[in-house]
């Protein structure tokens, strides 16, 4: 992820909050999720590219 220009963070950034707002839609709709650890994966990657643009600056 490091290698990645600012760019490339920003959308992976964005496509990775549009996906925890669908998990968590779908969670609150009452559906079961596919794959429960995939809320704290995305949630640690979010993390990961925010510290790294915040380094970059």
């Amino acid at each position: 992820m490091r290698k990645m220009d600012r760019k490339a963070l920003y959308a992976e950034l964005k496509s990775l909050e549009k996906e925890l707002f669908r998990i968590r839609a779908k969670k609150t709709a009452g559906v079961a999720p596919e794959n429960p650890g995939m809320v704290k994966q995305i949630r640690r990657t979010i993390a990961r590219i925010k510290t790294i643009l915040r380094e970059v600056r």
